[in-house]
């Protein structure tokens, strides 16, 4: 019935479907299997993408060629540039998206990407023979061959739904858990975990009043995620903000004693930093209140998510408390909020290319490695669908370094740090993040990805001409002279220090007080002739200028890191016989077995010593 894939895909959230559509544009036949069709790449969560941290995400995703960025841009309600008060490297583009066309522009995309075929089926387990991954096994017991199969199965493995005292099966709210993979993959030697998860009660938005709540707009000049999209959104729909108070608490206290979180029903630990309301007001008793952001579902729903007030706690609890909240006063109630376990399986049983250890061929990516968010999801699906694919048509792997992207800075920690609870990823979580920018993204990656295969001709040519363009500009700029009799005065309201002698614009460019705009406004024709690029390009030249000596600082470091990122440790080496590491050492560095130095250095309980040690005995 089914011929042989390249590649098997399992689970058709947004690890998925990148895995799937990148593995299939580079060329080999793959086949995605979900277990309905009609929830493809569903935003189970909040309807938004990026964010901090993750909007660099989604940017470096797209530079290479994947989809996410396409995608939220032709589902996008809303777009805000977050952090813009603070430099560059803390800027993060975040859209508010239509949930359901969001989900309907990815089923699109998929439908229309050659290679790629479907399957609506819950898969039950792996075939595996003389330790290589060779196909799946569904619930309708068929076998479909593969040479590489690549999980991502999301919060669905033995998925536990949590309202109050009332607990029942299922992966995602009205859809079943899928059974079978855990028990199978721990009986081939696997690790697994419990984590949790929650969301929000979703609300009829015809029912609250706007008035009592704070309006939060858009951009005004809103941008896009991917560097393809050549019309921002014009029009955009309002977030609304509002907050708790003493009442709704003590509501949600009457409740506690009928909460899984605090009577010991959910075992598995939930994200740190997206706590639930209850959770909230137990570790922050002091506050009187906690902010909450009513967000549209899309253009054509009356469905209002509630960012903020994740909870498990019994719906009667909930609707009591809900309707305490300023603007919520007659607020009727879609669906409950519920917390959600599921197995996962600690990361560091995979390799930097996310394919396992234990089994060769397979790949996991996604929730499923101890990840939360739709971003850091789709990131992993993407370079495992990119490795699965090298792999299996004798290619060498494709990794990038922490200095490379937020990407890599993600899967090197999940693969050398591990994680038991829900990874989120932060710009703190990133030494080089001035290197590592949303607006620099394409020419941090796109020319890896045309090589790869995966980014087109016409996202190489758009970041060629960016590239020539921001040249030609920093040269201009360095070479043109600004005349004090022209400018003296304007220095002067800007409250800056006036010139004696002519000045380069460039070196202007370098105060603070002075920005592209001011720039502008000194030199007429100045701001004529930066009106010929593009605004990217301009923007791009002046964060060059005014950082270039914090980026030279950075790019040295990396540099440095690089040496060590470059001494590989051979496959197979004994690290018991290293008589000067530390007894902690030699367990951490036998389980992970990294392949470098510097991969070594970054497991935790490795000391500085252990590597000095280490590095001595290698012949560094």
């Amino acid at each position: 019935m089914f011929p042989e894939y390249d590649l098997i895909v399992v689970g058709g959230g947004h690890a998925g479907c990148e895995a799937a559509h990148a593995a299939a544009k580079m060329g080999s036949k793959v086949l995605l299997i979900t277990m309905n069709m009609q929830t493809i790449a569903q935003m189970s969560c909040n309807p938004a993408m990026g964010g901090v941290a993750k909007g660099q995400i989604v940017r470096e995703i797209d530079a290479l060629g994947g989809m996410s960025g396409i995608i939220s841009d032709k589902s996008t309600v809303q777009f805000r540039m977050l952090n813009q008060s603070k430099g560059p490297a803390m800027w993060s583009p975040r859209t508010q998206n239509d949930r359901m066309r969001f989900a309907e522009e990815w089923r699109i995309a998929l439908e229309q990407t050659p290679n790629l075929d479907l399957w609506q089926e819950m898969v039950k387990g792996i075939v595996v023979k003389e330790g290589r991954v060779v196909g799946v096994r569904t619930a309708l017991d068929i076998e479909i061959p593969a040479k590489a199969v690549v999980l991502t199965n999301g919060t669905f493995l033995n998925g536990l739904i949590h309202i109050g005292e009332k607990q029942f099966g299922g992966g995602r709210s009205g859809e079943k858990a899928a059974t079978g993979i855990t028990e199978q993959l721990v009986s081939l030697g696997f690790e697994a975990g419990r984590m949790k998860t929650g969301t929000p009660p979703r609300i009829d938005g015809r029912s609250l009043n706007y008035s009592l709540m704070e309006e939060q707009k858009g951009d005004e000049d809103p941008r896009t995620f991917s560097y393809l999209t050549e019309q921002p959104i014009q029009k955009q729909l309002s977030c609304y903000i509002t907050y708790t108070n003493e009442a709704v608490h003590e509501t949600l206290q009457t409740g506690f004693d009928r909460s899984p979180m605090f009577n010991g029903r959910i075992k598995g630990l939930g994200p740190r930093y997206c706590p639930s309301i209850e959770d909230k007001i137990n570790r922050f008793a002091e506050r009187d209140r906690h902010q909450i952001f009513v967000e549209p579902e899309g253009w054509n729903t009356v469905e209002i998510y509630v960012n903020g007030f994740s909870t498990s706690l019994p719906e009667d609890v909930q609707y009591k408390a809900l309707r305490q909240i300023p603007g919520f006063e007659a607020a009727k109630m879609f669906r409950p909020g519920y917390a959600i376990e599921y197995d996962y399986f600690p990361p560091t049983q995979l390799q930097l290319t996310l394919e396992t250890r234990l089994i060769e061929n397979l790949y996991f990516a996604g929730q499923i490695n101890g990840t939360t968010g739709y971003e850091e999801a789709a990131c992993q699906g993407l370079m495992a669908g990119i490795n699965a694919h090298n792999k299996v048509h004798g290619k060498d792997p494709f990794v990038l370094k922490r200095s490379d992207a937020y990407i890599g800075v993600l899967i090197d920690d999940l693969v050398n740090k591990g994680t038991d609870e829900p990874y989120r990823m932060f710009t703190s979580r990133a030494e080089f993040r001035i290197l590592l920018r949303q607006d620099n993204a394409d020419l941090r990656l796109t020319e890896t990805g045309h090589k790869l295969g995966l980014a087109s001709d016409a996202r190489l040519e758009k970041v060629l001409d960016k590239k020539n363009d921001l040249k030609r500009l920093l040269n201009d700029l360095k070479q043109r002279k600004m005349n004090p009799e022209l400018t003296n005065e304007g220095l002067e309201e800007l409250n800056t220090a006036t010139l004696r002698e002519a000045t380069s614009a460039l070196q202007l460019l370098r105060r603070p007080q002075i920005g592209i705009a001011e720039l502008g406004r000194l030199d007429a024709d100045l701001q004529q002739y930066l009106q010929r690029y593009p605004k990217e390009v301009v923007e791009q030249a002046e964060i060059h200028i005014k950082y270039e000596t914090y980026i030279d600082k950075e790019q040295k470091l990396a540099e440095r890191m690089e040496g060590l990122e470059n001494h590989q440790i051979p496959q197979n080496f004994d690290y018991n016989k290293i008589i000067a590491l530390s007894a902690e050492a030699k367990q951490k560095l036998n389980k992970t077995r990294p392949a470098t130095i510097g991969q070594a250095s970054r497991i935790s309980g490795v000391s500085p010593a252990d590597i000095s040690v280490l590095t001595v005995y290698l012949g560094r």
